[in-house]
């Protein structure tokens, strides 16, 4: 190898080190802008939004559903709020649907829907639910459409330590686990249905860790896994993982404070699929019409390595 190939080779490698050192910095203290409007949501049954989800798989696709008591569907949408479908789940009902996600799940290179009937304000209900999916094939131009979905798992399940009230669900997308985050505690309780969930029988969840926060409301975990956000009714805390890092674990570090404007009744949040920001969404209440929010991921671009020259 000639030495101009080796100082070459040499210039790439300090810039890769570089640049890599600079963005986990960033990830460790990220910069997010202002809220950005992005509109109306635009499907006047939408009234009770109380979880939301970016695909994956269909660019410019949000899903959202309301809570309980409502039917049992899923509401496909656009950036700007417009209205694409509404995909019913089944025959399966929606006694308190409050959190969803996108992941992946048992076929490898799919995205599925988790939908979580985990709601419980009185604690009064042994056995919770988690629906997954497999994900329709969805334009953020079509015309609006009315679809069942038939192709999807029931995962049953209930709590180790008594019954929860629960509005968050998270997927981890490198191990395909799942996590129910409680709501009212003074310090909320995390726990995993590890992969493969079972789908024949009631799993008894695993508590992994807890957090000093409540009224959990919402949470989504990045593509990537390396990103976590949790939400209140008033703030968005915010976890970046390392890849050696369980979610307990991450879970367990202090959190960073990200923008949020509180919105009316705000609940649901999600990661944009390429982790450059995240949606909000709020319940509709009284006159105040639900609107889709976000909150972009400001990256200054890195400042340039210095070189030192090696004598060959």
């Amino acid at each position: 190898m000639s030495r101009s190939t080796r100082f070459v080779l040499l210039i790439a490698a300090m810039a890769f080190v570089s640049i890599v050192s600079y963005f986990h910095s960033h990830a460790e203290n990220p910069n997010f802008g202002s809220r950005v409007d992005l509109g109306l949501i635009e499907h006047p049954a939408i009234r009770e939004a109380s979880g939301i989800a970016a695909s994956r798989k269909n660019p410019g696709v949000l899903w959202t559903h309301n809570d309980s008591d409502n039917a049992n569907l899923l509401f496909a949408l656009n950036l700007r709020g417009r209205h694409l479908g509404k995909y019913y789940i089944g025959s399966v009902p929606n006694r308190d649907w409050e959190d969803m996600a996108v992941g992946p799940g048992p076929i490898e290179g799919e995205q599925y829907l988790y939908v979580g009937d985990i709601g419980d304000n009185d604690a009064e209900h042994y056995i919770k639910y988690i629906y997954r999916i497999l994900e329709p094939s969805v334009d953020s131009s079509q015309s609006p459409v009315d679809s069942t979905l038939t192709d999807f798992d029931v995962i049953a399940y209930r709590y180790p330590d008594g019954e929860r009230d629960a509005e968050t669900l998270l997927v981890d997308p490198k191990s395909k686990d799942i996590y129910i985050v409680s709501k009212r505690e003074d310090r909320v309780r995390v726990y995993r249905a590890a992969f493969p969930q079972d789908t024949e029988r009631v799993s008894l969840l695993e508590y992994v860790t807890s957090i000093n926060l409540n009224q959990i409301t919402g949470g989504d975990i990045s593509s990537t896994g390396s990103e976590i956000l949790l939400k209140t009714y008033t703030t968005v805390y915010y976890w970046y993982r390392s890849p050696t890092q369980s979610i307990a674990e991450t879970l367990n570090k202090d959190p960073v404070i990200v923008p949020y404007v509180p919105e009316p009744q705000g609940e649901a949040i999600t990661w944009a699929p390429d982790a450059m920001g995240y949606y909000t969404v709020s319940e509709e209440v009284k006159i105040i019409p639900a609107r889709l929010y976000f909150y972009p991921r400001i990256v200054p671009m890195p400042v340039k390595p210095t070189y030192f020259l090696v004598k060959y």
